[in-house]
């Protein structure tokens, strides 16, 4: 046996990866031990092949995709996470809706009302009307888009009839489109600004009425306490985070989870921030309405955070992380590679190490930006790209819409415009 054969038995013994392997083979659950134990292993091509066996046995060949758009209603926000490039702090020096000085030359794509008038620190903050989200959903919608996906930042002064009028208006002009909005920290922010106040099945209850589908996965980060306290600690936490999810599944609302890696935490935490999912995800599928869609790693980009000091993920830990969420959370059907965040190009490679579904089209999306806090909102895939990308990766693209239904469409449906 030639040496780096023989070398690469060795390591995988010495790791466990034999053992895995057949648990996974077997397909049984793995442990604690094992996902540290899969962290610690250099040897990546096993662990995409293992992820890979997993993926295959869900999901045959097929790689799913969507036709979307991101709107994200606001950047004002009152909280101060470190690793967020995203917000910006509300003050009282602010242009009124409908001044000249408030608008936005690109109006039609990201158009504004607002704008605190302090400098170019702040010039770049934003608050969109309904009006203005509307015609953004309204154009995605005649472009063929089955989703619009709406979070924004924790505004300290839009009233929660702001964002029952977005849901509203949203279904009564496009009554066929999906609305994925509002992560679970945004749900207890509108259980504070209700009066009376509601609880968190209340504004759940009072969101779908007005149209609401389901719910993303923003929000989570690492559920852990020491990460929690040193980064976003007057974020909502976990309770929280996950008092939200167990009302949505009750009532039978669908839902999404994300990670938040590469920045503060460890790999164990990364482990433990996994099985606290999968322990959610069996009491959903055993005894509520609904349960997670999806699983999204979501790659931190330091660029414009207080947490621009540390390298972030690397690819590899990238390809690694992506494949060991589809070996731990077995009861979780879908793992996204979102392209926006870890890009195109390893998306695509992220099809054959676990990962079963790149997202969609997005068009604008302000969250985090891979050049840096002052990168382009504008990231977009058109269709053709994305069918093209799951192509050259060796899969059959299938377009989903938000629930992981297959999309028919006639010859005749466009889809390929600007949405």
């Amino acid at each position: 046996m030639p040496l780096e054969c023989a070398d690469m038995v060795t390591i995988i013994k010495r790791h466990g990866l034999d053992d895995i392997a057949e648990k996974v083979e077997a397909g049984e659950r793995l442990s604690y031990e094992d996902g540290v134990t899969l962290y610690a292993s250099r040897d990546v091509h096993e662990i995409g092949r293992l992820a890979n066996v997993v993926r295959e046995r869900l999901h045959g060949n097929v790689a799913y995709y969507n036709i979307n758009r991101h709107i994200n209603y606001s950047n004002f926000c009152v909280l101060r996470c470190k690793f967020c490039s995203f917000y910006r702090p509300y003050t009282k020096d602010r242009a009124e809706p409908g001044d000249e000085r408030s608008m936005s030359s690109d109006v039609g794509m990201q158009g504004r009302i607002g704008l605190p008038l302090l400098g170019a620190a702040q010039d770049d903050a934003y608050e969109l009307s309904v009006d203005q989200i509307v015609d953004q959903a309204k154009r995605a919608y005649e472009a063929g888009a089955t989703e619009v996906h709406i979070v924004g930042g924790l505004h300290p002064k839009l009233s929660f009839s702001y964002y029952l009028d977005l849901c509203r208006h949203i279904r009564a002009t496009c009554p066929n489109i999906h609305i994925k909005a509002f992560t679970a920290i945004e749900i207890i922010h509108f259980t504070r600004i209700t009066k009376p106040r509601l609880s968190i099945r209340g504004v759940l209850e009072q969101l779908r009425e007005a149209g609401l589908g389901s719910l993303p996965g923003g929000g989570a980060e690492i559920f852990d306490d020491r990460v929690h306290e040193e980064a976003y600690r007057a974020k909502v936490g976990e309770q929280g985070w996950f008092d939200v999810h167990r009302t949505a599944h009750e009532l039978g609302i669908y839902s999404n989870v994300t990670m938040l890696y590469g920045h503060i935490e460890s790999r164990e935490e990364r482990i433990t921030h996994m099985l606290k999912l999968r322990e959610h995800q069996d009491e959903s599928l055993r005894h509520r309405r609904a349960a997670f869609n999806c699983f999204i790693p979501l790659s931190f980009i330091p660029e414009g955070s207080e947490l621009g000091h540390l390298s972030g993920p690397t690819g590899l830990d990238d390809l690694k992380t992506l494949a060991i969420s589809r070996l731990m959370l077995d009861n979780i059907p879908h793992i996204k590679a979102f392209w926006p965040m870890q890009s195109a190009k390893l998306a695509q490679v992220s099809l054959n190490w676990g990962v079963d579904d790149i997202d969609g089209t997005v068009i604008y999306y302000d969250i985090t930006k891979r050049e840096g806090g002052h990168g382009n909102r504008h990231q977009e895939l058109g269709v053709d790209q994305i069918r093209s990308l799951i192509r050259e990766a060796g899969r059959i693209p299938v377009e989903r819409d938000t629930l992981y239904r297959r999309v028919a469409r006639n010859d005749d449906t466009q889809v390929h415009g600007a949405l």
